[in-house]
């Protein structure tokens, strides 16, 4: 990170730290998509297994990772302030903070997980497999949150580039150890589904290593000296962590969690319907990672320029990174709409889920225009350290508007399933709408 002076300087360091963020997330995404798939070869059973372990754990590694998050915040104003001296101990806190979480859901997971799956009803062979699969990924739950943290501090320092390398390098590990685990090919044993969790945690344990090895060597970190150094345990450190961490956490997770309890809503509209509501978010969620990684960058630009108490440049920044989402939103509006059929046609040849996709694709060219205004703004808030009205936003926007709202068009209107929809688009409205005030008000303040 370095200070700009220009429009241009700052767009070419916005894009510079936002382009990586986006290729990592969409390869984060690729390896839950390769675990699915590959799992989905072995069996039926094997695939919905491994399906509904996936959407337990999802939220709560999106809810621990947010709150590991609250590093980024907190190093970007170190870094902008010029005290660089506090970075490492900021890092070594932080990572305290991850094995203690770890700590926490391995805990929590042997006391709730067969309580959990009990619950569902599954058939025998789906609970088995669903079971083994989360108590496989586990052994990876340690360095999965370690590598969270080493990321935030790359990543803040503006080296964006290189936890993107080390993503991308990660995929075909990961491929090739589901061809060795769910298959059992090259002498190694056949697990089906319950391989693709092995492989998971064995890839969190490589990426571990390998951004290890580059915060050790690399001049670029090396010099903060973050292993060389005993920092012990602060209690003051941890109370501003999770301070920060825990409404970002808690926002992350009201959003992850709310589509896998409308998933099992729309059951009662048939199969068809689920399948065709899937696809529909699957395409959403896809869409989102670029105003997702706009946030991201926007919390590192913004967070730097306020350590510096140059809030005209945080301010610009601000303008930047709202505008190209919006910019990218109404573009990827524009195709949604004039290749309605096309992008539906990916996800299915059934005549019915189809045509009932292809519904769903309009709405969500409502629901991702909110979205590219509210998540940016979320983004400078975090930069700001002001994290608890984005949390209050999130559970208002999902859980407070949109899941009632849905609720009430589907059961008690003529909506159907698209009343859920409905109620989330509105929800994102009021949010992004009360957000921008939130900005409005965070930035008169802290420039005055």
């Amino acid at each position: 990170m370095k200070r700009t002076r220009t429009l241009q300087g700052k767009i070419r360091q916005l894009v510079i730290i936002l382009l990586p963020l986006f290729i990592t997330q969409i390869s984060l995404c690729s390896l839950s998509f390769f675990d699915t798939i590959m799992s989905g070869h072995a069996s039926q059973n094997d695939l919905a297994g491994v399906a509904i372990g996936a959407n337990l754990w999802m939220p709560v590694f999106t809810g621990i990772n947010g709150i590991l998050m609250a590093l980024v915040p907190i190093i970007a104003q170190h870094n902008g302030a010029g005290r660089h001296k506090e970075i490492p101990f900021v890092v070594t806190q932080g990572i305290y903070l991850a094995i203690a979480l770890a700590g926490v859901v391995l805990v929590a997971g042997v006391f709730l997980v067969e309580p959990i799956l009990a619950f569902m009803n599954l058939e025998p062979a789906v609970f088995d497999i669903a079971y083994r699969f989360l108590a496989a990924i586990a052994w990876g739950i340690v360095p999965l949150f370690l590598s969270t943290v080493l990321r935030c501090f790359i990543d803040t320092l503006g080296f964006t580039r290189i936890t993107m390398l080390i993503t991308l390098g990660s995929l075909p590990i990961n491929v090739v150890l589901n061809y060795l685990l769910v298959f059992g090919n090259w002498g190694f044993p056949r697990l089906g589904g319950v391989g693709s969790g092995y492989a998971s945690a064995i890839t969190y344990w490589i990426i571990l290593c390998i951004s290890g090895v580059i915060v050790l060597r690399m001049r670029q970190f090396s010099s903060f000296s973050i292993f060389k150094k005993f920092h012990p345990i602060s209690l003051p450190a941890w109370k501003e962590l999770l301070s920060i961490g825990i409404p970002i956490g808690f926002s992350i997770f009201c959003e992850t969690s709310i589509f896998g309890v409308v998933a099992i809503l729309m059951a009662r509209f048939g199969t068809v319907t689920i399948a065709a509501h899937q696809a529909a978010i699957n395409f959403a969620g896809l869409v989102y990672m670029l105003p997702l990684s706009i946030s991201m960058a926007l919390t590192i630009v913004v967070g730097f320029e306020i350590g510096a108490k140059r809030f005209r440049d945080a301010r610009m920044y601000t303008y930047l990174g709202i505008g190209f989402a919006v910019f990218a939103a109404i573009f990827f509006a524009l195709g949604l709409v004039l290749f309605n059929q096309e992008v539906a046609g990916l996800y299915t040849n059934d005549y019915e889920v189809l045509q009932l996709t292809q519904q769903f694709l309009l709405y969500a060219v409502f629901f991702q225009l909110f979205d590219a205004v509210a998540a940016p703004i979320q983004g400078v808030l975090r930069g700001y350290k002001d994290v608890k009205v984005v949390f209050i936003m999130a559970l208002l926007a999902y859980w407070i508007i949109g899941l009632p709202v849905g609720y009430l068009l589907s059961y008690h209107q003529d909506f159907g399933p698209f009343g859920y929809w409905i109620g989330f688009i509105a929800g994102l409205a009021v949010s992004a709408a009360v957000l921008l005030l939130r900005l409005i008000r965070v930035q008169r303040r802290s420039h005055a």
